[in-house]
């Protein structure tokens, strides 16, 4: 393989650099020194320089000429006016990498940072460290003892940090643990949460911009904003306050009030100056469930607050700033709420940006005995008092909790409450196969109403098999193959539609297919597990 040119890319050092006469080859000058290393060739130099350095910059040219023919340097004239100004020293590094023709299939890049200022120092580093210089860092050093000779020693820092072991392992650890708090220890085993919350956790640690959360009520919206918010404060990205709204309880001139503040006399009642959530959560996170609830004057003013981090409180004339975060939060089709002219489309945009379906619990059954577990845990440790299963009434209460009869309509809320009730009632701290059998009987008597939605969910059956097919069902079958229907949207499978819809009459059979009795229903109305899926909204 063909070996690649070395090019020097640094400052000239005005007073290490220097010097006259033949004294000059008795100190140490860094820009030459690399030049006269045994066991390394530069090809070429690329000697930045700024104000009038002319005598400099042709003495040390000459100087490498003569003690490395084969090097070559080109100077660049860079116009900073203060090389103690960060702004400045970086933008005009900036503009020079954007203008500078790398070839790294060819040339491999020494980034020189032992001479200039220390400001220039640091945006040479922070310029490769961004991949704009496409090189490794070049640090020099003086011999460590006279008649040593005048070159000294160089050292390359490769700032690819995949390449040192210890460093990328406990990078791997600090992700782990990112991630394991953002789960609050609990060991999920749903591969598809796992991953959504590897990410989150990435996202979060990297970027400010806006999360939505999207997923069923008790999903854990709110639980994960918090636990987010506590992340980014613990690697000291936020100094504000954790702010949390349901925007469903925002009602009439209020709502504008509660989130952006007024002004006294702004309205009936406002007798005093109020500062507004958006205000609150300065330099902190703001967790506005169920965004989809804002009514159209508020979502406006939102956007505008995200974007320009500036809004007018109501009655006020003059504008106020907030830098938070915002991570919204939703129950609805917010794509569909556009559609129907309910919500804003820009602001949609805006903070759709990184977007998570968080599942609900049905939809990671095997996720309920870790939860459980964690649970019972917190329990104890807030209550001062271990409380156990028993093991008849655990497998009873598991049995049940991955049955169908267990419709969890609350997703992990409905888990909580129930562990809470258990606990509770837990004598000596053991919950036993009746304390089990009450509270399973007490969730179904919860779930009772949900068991088959009579309209059916809202979905309208004309979209699955024809206005001219639901014109001549009976309303009694349209009710029914509504509810079926709406129940095989929510399921994996065809057999595991069949498992919910039969889950009773199922256990008197002896070889039940529940999957063929499923497919036979929807055949009578001329569908198949197909059309009714692929019709899902």
């Amino acid at each position: 393989m063909k070996k690649k040119r070395i090019v020097v890319i640094g400052f000239v050092g005005t007073q290490l650099d220097s010097g006259k006469g033949s004294g000059r080859w008795e100190r140490w000058r860094p820009t030459v020194a690399l030049t006269q290393q045994d066991d390394v060739i530069i090809d070429r130099i690329e000697l930045l320089y700024n104000g009038s350095v002319d005598s400099l910059i042709q003495q040390v040219s000459q100087d490498i000429a003569s003690v490395s023919p084969e090097t070559s340097v080109i100077p660049h004239a860079l116009h900073i006016d203060n090389a103690w100004d960060f702004e400045d020293v970086y933008g005009t590094l900036f503009d020079f990498a954007k203008s500078y023709p790398f070839d790294p299939d060819n040339e491999d890049y020494w980034i020189h940072i032992t001479t200039g200022t220390h400001v220039v120092q640091i945006c040479m580093f922070l310029m490769t460290e961004a991949r704009f210089f496409p090189g490794r860092l070049v640090q020099t050093s003086p011999p460590k003892r006279q008649g040593e000779g005048q070159s000294g020693t160089y050292a390359l820092i490769d700032l690819d940090l995949s390449r040192y072991d210890q460093i990328a392992q406990r990078f791997s650890r600090e992700q782990a643990e990112g991630v394991d708090f953002l789960k609050s220890g609990i060991a999920t085993r749903n591969d598809r949460f796992n991953t959504m919350i590897e990410e989150i956790e990435r996202v979060a640690i990297k970027s400010k911009a806006p999360m939505l959360l999207m997923g069923p009520t008790g999903a854990g919206k709110s639980f994960l904003a918090r636990r987010i918010y506590d992340l980014k404060k613990a690697r000291h990205q936020l100094d504000g306050k954790f702010v949390e709204l349901n925007c469903a309880t925002l009602h009439g001139d209020g709502a504008a009030s509660t989130l952006f503040g007024h002004i006294k006399g702004s309205f009936t009642g406002a007798a005093s100056d109020r500062p507004g959530l958006l205000r609150t959560a300065h330099k902190g996170l703001l967790f506005l469930d169920e965004i989809g609830e804002l009514g159209p004057d508020e979502q406006a003013m939102l956007l505008k607050a995200v974007e320009e981090k500036r809004f007018f409180p109501v009655g006020s004339d003059n504008e106020v700033q907030s830098d938070f975060q915002l991570i919204a939060g939703t129950n609805l089709d917010l794509a569909r709420e556009v559609v129907a002219g309910r919500f804003r489309e820009d602001l949609y945009a805006r903070i759709n940006l990184w977007t998570y379906a968080l599942p609900g619990l049905r939809e990671r059954p095997e996720d309920i005995e870790p939860n459980l577990a964690y649970l019972l845990a917190r329990f104890s440790e807030e209550n001062g008092q271990m409380v156990r299963f028993n093991k008849e009434a655990r497998a009873n209460y598991m049995r049940f909790a991955m049955s169908p009869q267990a419709l969890w309509m609350g997703n992990f809320r409905d888990l909580s409450a129930s562990v809470t009730r258990m606990a509770t009632l837990a004598e000596a701290g053991g919950i036993t196969e009746s304390i089990v059998a009450d509270e399973t009987t007490r969730l179904q008597r919860l779930w009772r109403h949900h068991n088959l939605p009579s309209d059916g969910g809202g979905m309208d059956l004309a979209d699955v098999i024809g206005q001219e097919a639901v014109a001549s069902l009976d309303l009694f079958d349209a009710l029914q193959l509504g509810a079926v229907i709406a129940v095989c949207r929510q399921s994996k499978s065809l057999s595991d539609a069949g498992r919910k819809l039969y889950g009773v009459s199922r256990d008197a059979k002896s070889k039940p297919n529940d999957a063929d009795r499923l497919k036979k229903f929807l055949a009578r109305f001329d569908v198949n597990w197909d059309q009714v899926t692929n019709s899902s909204p």
